[in-house]
């Protein structure tokens, strides 16, 4: 939809005229999201869409054309959903991304001088990540017989929900691992990190042979598949998050269909259930990597255990440490954020078989100082996929098969 100065009346042009130029802003396209209030001069006033969220969060992504050669201020009022490292852009069609800097920043507000031949520029809270970017990862990664798609289900809106399976496909694995991504649709680095996981099971190192012989994967990449595409928040929505749908009769295909296969495919061998996420927009520990710790002592003995591993062999240049989990009953981690339903690494840590169910938040932009981006997610989800290893070497160690 084109949206602009006019958007509460339903019109259909975004174009808002200053002297004899005229500035597009729209969302057009998939992930796009925002509200444009009024356009005055070089000043643009707008504010996240948040459609069916509860309360209020900060994404939204939109792209602006028309404004060659200007510099314009994007303000978005009296509450900044802007990040540590400034708006992600993008002025070659949404292809490459990088952050503009805090610099550019004032308040809840930022600006940008477009180059004289720069007629279309795209501005996000962060690197979106949407189908068509899984599609190019894919695309580049073919191996027959080591990743394949399926499809779990079709969303409300008639979209195909995809599962990746990868690694020992053929034949009986030691181990089953599941992944999942975006159960928010708008913590988007989580994805990259996903695809830092898969290509250290596709490389042609001695890491990739050891997961092709001992484990299946299936990896679910959008669990929130419609807001991925619509460019919705996802988190807080209402009448339900997709991460507190694990319970009860679950009302989003999605969950429904993950707690119907998992079981069935899982034969007792499913040990890891990591769930990605991001967290909150800057501050303490959302500008860090962190477990989340579980409410159940042994699961968070497990959980303290992957998390020392992880430290340990991480090589990215990403900071973990194991000292930043949230223990349960602290921060916002605890009983009354969970009110609203089951998550879901509280719904795969009763599963058969499950040793460790994690949910670990990978910081928007900044991790311990270090840029978080396109590269150092990935890079971390090789390391992810190395402390994983690691630990489940660890399993046949300590309960060897045929026990």
């Amino acid at each position: 939809m084109l949206i602009g100065v006019w958007f509460a009346a339903n019109a259909m042009s975004s174009a808002w005229a200053e002297s004899d130029m005229a500035i597009s802003i729209d969302t057009g396209f998939p992930g796009g999201n925002v509200i444009v209030d009024r356009i005055e001069g070089d000043t643009v006033h707008l504010r996240p869409d948040l459609r069916d969220t509860e309360g209020w969060w900060f994404y939204w992504n939109f792209r602006v054309s028309g404004a060659s050669g200007r510099t314009l201020h994007f303000d978005f009022g009296d509450r900044s959903p802007i990040g540590v490292r400034g708006p992600a852009v993008s002025v070659d069609g949404g292809i490459t991304w990088s952050w503009l800097g805090g610099d550019h920043v004032e308040g809840a507000a930022f600006a940008f001088s477009f180059p004289a031949d720069c007629d279309m520029a795209w501005f996000a809270f962060t690197v979106p990540y949407q189908e068509s970017d899984l599609r190019r990862f894919l695309a580049t990664r073919q191996r027959p017989g080591i990743i394949v798609e399926e499809t779990l289900c079709t969303t409300a809106k008639g979209r195909p929900v995809e599962i990746l399976r990868a690694g020992c496909l053929d034949g009986e694995p030691r181990h089953r691992v599941l992944l999942t991504a975006r159960h928010h649709a708008c913590e988007t680095m989580a994805s990259f990190a996903l695809e830092g996981i898969l290509d250290a099971l596709l490389a042609a190192d001695e890491d990739g042979n050891w997961w092709r012989s001992n484990v299946e994967v299936l990896a679910v990449p959008f669990v929130d598949k419609d807001g991925v595409e619509d460019g919705d928040q996802g988190k807080n929505r209402r009448p339900r998050d997709h991460n507190r749908d694990y319970i009860g009769d679950s009302i989003y295909a999605e969950t429904a269909a993950l707690r119907a296969r998992i079981p069935n495919w899982s034969k007792g061998k499913l040990h890891i259930a990591l769930d990605l996420h991001c967290p909150y927009i800057r501050g303490d520990r959302n500008e860090e990597i962190y477990l989340v710790g579980s409410p159940d002592d042994d699961m968070w003995k497990q959980q303290q255990a992957f998390g020392a591993t992880l430290e340990a062999v991480n090589e990215s240049p990403l900071p973990y440490h194991a000292s930043s989990s949230l223990p349960f009953g602290q921060g916002w981690n605890k009983d009354d954020n969970y009110t609203s339903g089951k998550s879901f690494c509280r719904w795969a840590g009763e599963l058969e078989g499950v040793r460790l169910s994690a949910t670990l938040e990978i910081a928007y932009a900044n991790a311990d100082g270090a840029e978080v981006s396109i590269a150092s997610a990935r890079a971390f989800g090789r390391s992810l996929a190395r402390a994983m290893r690691t630990y489940l070497e660890g399993l046949a160690v300590e309960r060897p098969q045929g026990r």
